[in-house]
């Protein structure tokens, strides 16, 4: 198992890096020209050539580069101070580090991530589970049926129907907001279970399919129908034996999904007006904020790259056979 967390890792750390370069060269050795837009409509040009200096695009591209990466691991010195690591560069729009922003509205994202992934894996596994238990049955048809009725619905459809039933027309709770779950754990979940469950929804109707297929499909398997002959109860099967495999395939696309979850974090923070890393980058995007969008670009690459080790760690837990490969 070690050996197989230490190859993930490492083809992480140069896929990562590999992002970086693409990222750079995408935004700095691009024709457009970089120090224009750091400094605005009325630019001199003594003014302009001072921007260049300071961000260093009088030295050539490699110098650039190598700039750019080794401040991401060691820091970096600006003529405002020294940017320490993981140094991503200051925002043109604040004139803050880009890296301090991040992290200020990073818990926000991450807490919508979790929160809602929690929701459509408990939510969506257990429906899934129940409709495989009892296959054919009125409980499995109105699940199979919600499943595909929810499936079609999108985020910008949901959350404004959400906030329309549930804070302005009943008042049953207040807009969303986010309250750190260190200081309030009770304020975080109300203040973000209406995003979290909008979130949740489309993903809950599929995994509420895919688990119950996967399930059926398992208790076909000859080990389960022997496991039957054998005179082993119906429960202790269905869970001793064909739920842990069900589980593969599952396992198989939470990472991508995960990442799904993160870019529809741009939609949510946008429809529930929440200031988290997808409205930080619409604003770097907007504001023609370079250092900033390249700073959200490598930051969720990097999530997205930590999620897939997660899920392979838990493939080879739940299937031997990939550690052996």
């Amino acid at each position: 198992m070690l050996q197989f967390i230490i190859r993930r890792t490492v083809g992480a750390v140069v896929t990562l890096f590999l992002i970086g370069a693409a990222t750079f060269f995408l935004f700095v050795a691009a024709p457009s020209d970089y120090a224009s837009l750091a400094c605005g409509r009325d630019c001199s040009a003594t003014r302009l050539e001072e921007i260049r200096e300071a961000l260093g695009l009088n030295l050539p591209i490699a110098q650039q580069f190598w700039d750019f990466m080794t401040g991401i691991v060691m820091g970096r010195d600006f003529p405002q101070g020294h940017c320490p690591a993981p140094c991503l560069g200051q925002s043109f729009y604040s004139g803050d580090l880009v890296w301090t922003t991040i992290k200020d509205r990073f818990p926000l994202t991450l807490s919508l991530t979790i929160g809602a992934a929690l929701v459509f894996l408990i939510v969506g596994l257990g429906t899934g589970m129940l409709s495989a238990f009892r296959r054919g049955s009125l409980v499995d048809k109105a699940a199979t049926g919600a499943s595909m009725v929810l499936s079609s619905f999108q985020i910008y459809f949901l959350g404004p129907i959400a906030l329309a039933v549930f804070v302005y027309s009943t008042g049953w709770m207040e807009d969303p907001k986010y309250v750190p779950i260190t200081e309030d754990p009770v304020g975080w979940l109300v203040g973000l279970s209406i995003p979290m469950v909008v979130m949740a929804t489309i993903f809950t109707a599929q995994y509420t399919r895919m688990s119950r297929s996967s399930l059926i499909e398992q208790l076909a398997e000859d080990h389960v129908r022997t496991a039957r002959a054998k005179g082993m109860s119906q429960k202790y099967v269905f869970f001793r034996y064909a739920w842990r495999g069900s589980l593969i395939p599952i396992v198989t696309i939470l990472g991508i999904d995960l990442s799904s979850l993160l870019g529809g974090a741009v939609v949510t923070e946008l429809t529930f007006s929440l200031q988290g890393i997808g409205r930080l980058a619409v604003d770097g995007a907007v504001n023609k904020d370079l250092p900033l969008t390249m700073g959200v670009m490598l930051v969720g690459a990097f999530m997205i790259l930590l999620l897939n080790i997660l899920v392979d760690i838990a493939y080879a837990w739940i299937d031997p056979r990939v550690r052996l490969s």
